[in-house]
C-alpha cells in the first residue's frame, strides 16, 4: 500500500513541479517558480517517507528488541528539515528582491501563471486528501507529514495566485511578497511536524482522552476491581502501556494471571495502536 501511495504522489509532484516551473519561466513569475521548487521538494519527502515506513515495519531483532517503529519518526524528521530548508531558500530569494528596491525590473507575470496557480491548488488539495486517507489507514506519521506537505503546497499556491493577481494589477513587488508568504507557510508546517516527531521520539504520553478510553476499557474488564496505575508512551506510531490492576486477593496465582492475560489480549485487539501492554496485578 505504501508503495502505491508513494508512486502516485511522487509522479503527481514531478509532473506538477515541471508544469509550474515551465509556466513560471514563460510567465515571468518568481512566485510560481518558488511554488515549483516546493513541489519538487515534495518528491524527496515522499521518497524519505516511503523508506522510513519500510524500515519501521522490519521485525524486532537482537539490536532492536522493541522493533523499528522509530525509523518512521526519523524519516518524518528528515522530511521536515528538507521542507524547512526549502522554505528558507524561497524566503531568502524573495527578500533579496524586495529589499533590492528595483521593482520596475520585476517582470509582470503572464496570465498563464494564474491558470497554473489554480490548477496547482486543485491538484495539491486532491493529493492532500488522497495521502491523508492512506496515512490514517496505515496510522503513518511519515505519510501524514507528507499529506500536510501537499496541503501546504496548495496553500502556498493560493499565496502565489494572490501575488500574481496584484502583480498583474501593477504592484509587481507583490510577486516576491507572495514568495515570502509561501516561505512562512512552509516554515510553520515544518515546525509542526518537528514538534510532533520529537514528541514521539521522546516517549511522550498519549493524549488524556486516549488514556481515559484505555482506563474505561480496563475497568470494565471481567475480574478487574480497580486500576491504580496507568502509563502510556509513544514509540514511533505505536503505543506501549503499563498498568496496575487490582483483583480479588483470594484468587489463586493462575486465576489472577488469567485475568491479566485477558485484559492484555483484549486491549491489543481493540486498540490497534497499542503494540504491547504490561499488566501488573495487585491483590485487593
Amino acid at each position: 500500500m505504501e508503495k502505491k501511495v508513494s508512486i502516485v504522489t511522487a509522479a503527481g509532484n514531478a509532473g506538477l513541479a515541471l508544469f509550474k516551473f515551465l509556466v513560471g519561466i514563460f510567465a515571468h513569475s518568481g512566485a510560481m517558480i518558488s511554488d515549483a521548487a516546493h513541489s519538487l521538494s515534495d518528491i524527496f519527502t515522499t521518497i524519505v517517507a516511503y523508506i522510513g515506513i519500510r524500515m519501521s515495519k522490519k521485525e524486532a531483532d537482537r539490536d532492536h528488541p522493541y522493533g523499528h517503529e522509530r525509523f518512521e519518526c526519523v524519516a518524518a524528521l528528515i522530511l521536515s528539515i528538507i521542507l524547512m530548508l526549502t522554505g528558507i531558500g524561497i524566503g531568502y530569494g524573495a527578500i533579496r528582491q524586495i529589499t533590492g528596491g528595483n521593482y520596475e525590473d520585476i517582470a509582470v507575470p503572464h496570465i498563464s501563471a494564474l491558470v497554473a496557480a489554480v490548477i496547482s491548488i486543485i491538484v495539491k488539495e486532491a493529493m492532500f486528501w488522497y495521502t491523508r486517507y492512506y496515512a490514517k489507514l496505515m496510522n503513518s506519521s511519515a505519510f501524514m507529514a507528507d499529506a500536510w506537505h501537499h496541503r501546504t503546497d496548495a496553500v502556498s499556491s493560493v499565496g502565489a495566485l494572490v501575488g500574481i493577481i496584484f502583480a498583474r494589477a501593477g504592484f509587481t513587488v507583490m510577486d516576491p511578497v507572495a514568495s515570502v508568504s509561501i516561505c512562512l507557510f512552509i516554515l510553520k508546517a515544518s515546525a509542526d511536524i518537528i514538534r510532533d516527531t520529537i514528541g514521539k521520539m521522546t516517549d511522550h504520553a498519549c493524549s488524556y482522552e486516549y488514556e481515559e478510553k484505555i482506563k474505561k476499557f480496563i475497568l470494565e474488564s471481567e475480574g478487574v476491581l480497580d486500576l491504580t496505575v496507568i502509563r502510556t508512551r509513544m514509540f514511533g506510531n505505536r503505543i506501549y502501556v503499563e498498568a496496575e490492576i487490582s483483583v480479588d486477593g483470594r484468587l489463586s496465582l493462575r486465576e489472577a494471571h488469567d485475568i491479566a492475560e485477558s485484559v492484555h489480549d483484549r486491549l491489543e485487539r481493540n486498540f490497534t495502536d497499542v503494540k504491547h501492554i504490561m499488566i501488573h496485578v495487585n491483590p485487593a
